[in-house]
């Protein structure tokens, strides 16, 4: 009989022991993956603070762009309309996808303010103009790489979100369940027509 309860109790504390090393186990990658996800949102929110910096710094070169250009070209009022209110549509842009739809729709209409420009050689002589234009396209592709950044760390963070054992815990952790992306509109992926 005592034997008996002896290989119970050692069954007993084997199990014991097995299963606190099991839920070690599972609280270490519950707590990294948790860590990892705080990682991964922080470094979303860095990426779209830094597209939002660009952003600004294209809408701040806007202004001195149109008055340069109004300069040279006073009947082109319907195109600065234009590009003042696209500007005005992406400041006011809360998400990610209105902000990507209001940069695109924006970048669309300073290509064609450009195009107009080769309408006029006094301009695109103009010292002041070729400054403004090195910097607005310097800053598109700024535009353009922290795009990208931030869609790489989005794609990182979904993928991590989606992955187990995280998916079995996403409805009581406190983050997104999926990040947006930073998609171009329908409209940007057409090619621009240009006719001479």
């Amino acid at each position: 009989m005592k034997g008996k309860k002896w290989v119970i109790l050692a069954a007993i504390g084997i199990f014991l022991l097995f299963l606190g090393i099991f839920l070690l186990f599972l609280y270490e990658t519950i707590k990294f993956q948790y860590n990892r996800l705080v990682s991964l949102d922080q470094r979303v929110k860095e990426s779209w603070s830094q597209v939002e910096n660009v952003l600004q710094r294209r809408n701040d070169l806007i202004p001195n762009l149109v008055v340069t250009v109004k300069g040279y070209a006073k009947h082109e009022r319907e195109l600065f309309t234009e590009v003042t209110r696209m500007r005005s549509q992406l400041l006011q842009a809360k998400t990610v996808s209105e902000k990507a739809d209001a940069s695109d729709a924006l970048s669309s209409v300073l290509g064609r303010l450009l195009v107009v420009v080769e309408n006029y050689p006094q301009l695109k002589a103009s010292e002041n103009f070729l400054h403004l234009q090195d910097e607005l396209a310097g800053t598109e592709n700024r535009i353009a790489v922290e795009r990208k950044r931030y869609n790489e760390t989005v794609r990182e963070y979904n993928r991590i979100v989606k992955s187990i054992p995280i998916v079995f815990f996403m409805r009581r952790l406190p983050f997104d369940h999926e990040k947006p992306y930073f998609e171009a509109t329908p409209e940007s992926r057409q090619v621009p027509k240009v006719s001479f």
